[in-house]
């Protein structure tokens, strides 16, 4: 994950998901609209899987 990946993930999680497939910025939007902190976390799950 690069560094300006790294700060999308804590301004806006799902603009960082955007190429991890439809399943994966579903759950990181769900997850930043009931607190920014949990999608924050699901953004940098996904980034950091290969």
């Amino acid at each position: 994950m690069g560094c300006f990946r790294a700060i999308i993930c804590i301004i806006f999680p799902p603009a960082a998901v955007i190429d991890k497939g439809c399943g994966a910025v579903l759950l990181t939007t769900i997850l930043t609209c009931i607190g920014w902190v949990p999608g924050v976390i699901a953004a940098i799950f996904f980034n950091n899987q290969k």
